[in-house]
């Protein structure tokens, strides 16, 4: 596995190397569909094309969204709770609110 590097707030999540491949595949996958609707503008595509590729972005966010909620709560909320830290569930509300927002 690659070196961990916590990130700013000073926690990092140990993922498997199948975990981290998954989720970086999806984001490579969102970045292409991003820069396909820069195109699209760059080349003054209609209005409503543009549209539905951005729709399509959003589900993929929402589809990354939800395979990382659940790979956090499988994981890092799951071992919290066995360790009685019963922070990890407002921990975990917090960022449902902001996600859901």
């Amino acid at each position: 596995m690659d070196e961990e590097r916590p990130c700013c707030c000073g926690r990092s999540t140990d993922r498997s190397d199948e975990e981290r491949r998954k989720l970086i595949h999806r984001l490579n996958r969102i970045e292409g569909q991003i820069r396909g609707i820069r195109g699209m503008v760059e080349h003054n595509a209609y209005c409503t094309d543009i549209l539905i590729q951005c729709a399509a972005v959003t589900a993929a966010m929402n589809a990354f969204d939800r395979e990382l909620i659940a790979g956090h709560i499988r994981g890092c909320v799951a071992h919290d709770l066995r360790e009685g830290k019963d922070e990890a569930i407002d921990d975990l509300l917090d960022a449902l609110q902001k996600l859901m927002k």
